[in-house]
C-alpha cells in the first residue's frame, strides 16, 4: 500500500482508486504491478478509445499480430485475441487485490456498435466471460435504453457487469433496477450472490462540458458554470443510498448479495480553469470507486484536498443546482440524451479505428 497521504486518505475515506487505462506495455513493463504498489490503484478500466491508443503501438502488439495473421484470423478475431490478451493478462496482475477484497477487477467493454442491439450485447457479453475466463473481470456494457435488459440477463448468468455511459440519475436508477433484477434471477438460476460484483460508471466531467458551454450567453449563466456534474453525481450517490438501503436489496444481500458501487468516470478534467483533481476529492464518499487517467492519479497524489466524505447529506443542496439550471434555460433531459448519444458515438468511432489500425498491422504481417 502506498505511503502517500492523499491516495491514502481516499482509500481510507471509502474511496476505491480504479486506474482509467491499460496497454500492454503496462503489463510487461511492471508499470501495473507498480501503481498497485505505490499508488493505491485497486482496479483497472479500459474501453475503446483506451485500446485504440494502445494498439496504436504496434511494437507491444507485432508478435501475436503476427501469429493471427499466420492462422488467417480476421480483424475482429485479431481485436478480440489482442484486448482480451491484455485483459486476462492485467487480471492476473491484480488477483492478489482481488482475493483480498471487492477490488482487483479489471473491466473489458462490448462492441460498442451493439449498444442498441440487446441480444446480440448479452451475447458478446458472455463470450467475453468466456475467453477472459478470469474470476475478476468485469464485462462492459452501456446503459442504453437496449442495454438495460442486457444488463439484467448477463449478471443473471453470473457474470460481473460494469455498467457504462450513464449521465443521468434517472438512468441510473433504472441500472440499479436492472442489477436488482439481475440478481433475482442470478439467484433463482443458481448462482452464488456474492461471487457477482457490479459497478455503475456515471460520468461526470462530460456534465459540466455540455452544460457550462449552454450557459454562455445567459444572463447570470456564470455563476452556474462548474456546478453541474459535482451536483448531478451527488445526486446520483443519494439514489444509490436509497436503493440499497431497501427492503428489496436487502432481501438479496441477505443471500450474500453487494451493494453496486458507484463509480466516478471521467475524472479528467476537461477545462483547464478547473482545478485538475475537482472530480476527485469533491466526490469523496464510502464504497465508491474513483477511476481515474494516470495524469488525473498523479495529481491527486501530489496536490488533492482529501478532507472526508464529501457527498453524504449534500441531496438537497445538489438538487437545488439542478432548480437554478433549469430555471436557467438549460434542458436537462436534452443534456443527458445528447452526452449519451455523443457517448456512443465517440466508442463506435474508436472503435473503428482500432479496426484500421489492426487492419493494417495484419496486412504488414503478411
Amino acid at each position: 500500500m502506498t505511503n502517500n497521504q492523499n491516495l491514502t486518505a481516499l482509500s481510507q475515506a471509502g474511496v476505491a482508486i480504479w486506474l482509467d487505462d491499460l496497454s500492454r506495455q503496462r503489463i510487461t513493463s511492471g508499470n501495473l504491478t507498480e501503481l498497485i504498489n505505490d499508488y493505491a490503484v485497486v482496479g483497472v478500466t479500459s474501453n475503446p478509445t483506451i485500446f485504440a491508443k494502445a494498439l496504436s503501438n504496434a511494437a507491444d502488439y507485432n508478435d501475436q499480430v503476427r501469429e493471427l495473421a499466420a492462422r488467417g484470423a480476421s480483424v475482429d478475431d485479431t481485436v478480440r485475441e489482442l484486448t482480451t490478451k491484455d485483459v486476462r493478462d492485467a487480471a492476473d496482475v491484480f488477483r492478489n487485490v482481488y482475493e483480498a477484497g471487492d477490488d482487483g477487477r479489471v473491466s473489458l467493454e462490448v462492441d460498442p456498435r451493439l449498444a442498441h442491439d440487446t441480444d446480440r450485447t448479452v451475447a458478446e457479453a458472455l463470450e467475453l466471460w468466456k475467453a477472459v475466463d478470469r474470476p475478476n473481470l468485469m464485462v462492459k456494457i452501456p446503459a442504453t435504453v437496449e442495454g438495460l435488459p442486457a444488463i439484467t440477463r448477463v449478471l443473471a448468468e453470473g457474470v460481473s457487469v460494469n455498467v457504462t455511459l450513464i449521465f443521468s440519475v434517472d438512468r441510473y436508477r433504472d441500472v440499479m433496477d436492472a442489477y436488482l433484477a439481475g440478481l433475482e434471477q442470478a439467484k433463482a438460476n443458481g448462482h452464488e450472490l456474492s461471487t457477482i460484483a457490479s459497478v455503475a460508471s456515471f460520468f461526470v466531467s462530460r456534465v459540466d462540458s455540455e452544460i457550462d458551454k449552454r450557459l454562455e450567453g445567459i444572463e447570470g449563466g456564470q455563476d452556474l458554470q462548474g456546478k453541474a456534474a459535482i451536483a448531478n453525481a451527488r445526486l446520483a450517490y443519494a439514489a444509490y443510498e436509497e436503493v440499497f438501503s431497501s427492503d428489496r436489496f436487502q432481501a438479496l444481500a441477505a443471500s450474500g448479495a453487494k451493494p453496486q458501487r458507484a463509480l466516478w468516470a471521467s475524472t479528467g478534467v476537461k477545462d483547464p480553469s478547473y482545478s485538475d483533481t475537482r472530480y476527485v476529492d469533491q466526490l469523496v464518499a464510502p464504497n465508491t470507486v474513483n477511476t481515474m487517467p494516470e495524469a488525473t492519479l498523479f495529481a491527486t497524489a501530489d496536490h488533492a484536498q482529501v478532507d472526508g466524505d464529501q457527498v453524504s447529506g449534500t441531496k438537497d443542496a445538489s438538487q437545488q443546482v439542478f432548480d437554478d439550471l433549469t430555471a436557467a434555460g438549460i434542458d436537462l433531459d436534452d443534456v443527458f440524451a445528447v452526452l449519451e448519444r455523443e457517448g456512443v458515438e465517440k466508442f463506435e468511432k474508436s472503435w473503428e479505428e482500432l479496426l484500421d489500425t489492426v487492419r493494417e498491422q495484419l496486412d504488414q504481417a503478411k
